[in-house]
């Protein structure tokens, strides 16, 4: 499988999505459960590697939350570039 990762513009980290996807993210105890369908998995793995580019500073962030990309009844998620 191959992934297209965007490029960092210098300003802005863009978001591409899998046609269909799906992700819920849940608090269980003392566990974060991340769960999705492919599209969504795909999705995700796409965001955390923009975030991974060279270019991509320190402390630039990605919120999701179930009025922005999941699920309904989600937990928000911070994918965060340290």
């Amino acid at each position: 499988m191959q992934i297209e990762v965007p490029a960092y513009d210098g300003n802005t980290i863009r978001m591409m999505w899998e046609n269909g996807f799906e992700i819920k993210c849940a608090a269980e105890g003392n566990a974060v459960v991340i769960s999705a369908n492919q599209a969504g998995l795909v999705s995700l793995a796409r965001h955390l590697l923009t975030l991974a580019q060279d270019s991509v500073p320190a402390h630039t962030h990605i919120h999701l939350d179930a009025d922005n990309a999941l699920e309904h009844g989600s937990r928000e998620l911070i994918l965060v570039k340290e």
